[in-house]
């Protein structure tokens, strides 16, 4: 087939030239003001992100996200709070990719699947370190201008295109339902 074939038509059009998805599980270790004695609560809360092609093969995540661990100390007889600002990069292969864009130029969309979130809170051995298990999920698509070859189909050239062809004639019966005086008449 050629481009100039009279039997094909070329179409230029964005669509999603490449796909990928990653899920990451990562551990963080805090360091409280005080030693802890137990854990009380854990939150991860105010994730931002925002992603950008890498490469032919993959996407650039860029995040940061605040994890709260509330605890006890001095016996169980007080508690705190401590907060600490974690950064990530994941880098999220594409699986799925297409070769034939037009340019290079991109619109990269990253959806969360799953939003970093506490799987597990627990004090070190040692017992001055509080670890943190996060997991987090993301699944990327990247828009690019490519091109389509569609194949023309050869009855429609010769098909009549007027009005009575779709079958929209108007009855005698719809006909006698109009009423002439609509609007209404003006005093």
């Amino acid at each position: 087939m050629t481009f100039l074939d009279k039997d094909y038509r070329e179409i230029i059009t964005k669509a999603v030239i490449g796909k990928g998805r990653k899920f990451t599980q990562e551990s963080h270790s805090i360091s409280p003001s005080h030693r802890p004695t137990s854990i009380l609560g854990c939150w991860v809360i105010n994730h931002l992100y925002n992603a950008k092609k890498k490469s032919d093969d993959a996407v650039e995540i860029n995040g940061s996200y605040d994890i709260n661990i509330w605890y006890s100390y001095n016996d169980n007889t007080k508690t705190e709070v401590v907060t600490e600002r974690v950064n990530y990069t994941d880098v999220v292969p594409l699986s799925v990719k297409d070769d034939n864009c037009i340019n290079d130029e991109y619109d990269v969309i990253a959806k969360v699947m799953q939003q970093p979130n506490c799987l597990e809170c627990k004090i070190s051995n040692k017992g001055h370190k509080i670890i943190v298990e996060i997991e987090r999920e993301f699944i990327v698509q990247v828009i690019g201008e490519t091109r389509l070859s569609v194949k023309v189909n050869p009855r429609w050239e010769n098909h009549d295109d007027d009005d009575d062809s779709w079958g929209f004639e108007v009855t005698d019966d719809e006909l006698d339902d109009v009423k002439p005086d609509f609007l209404g008449k003006k005093d």
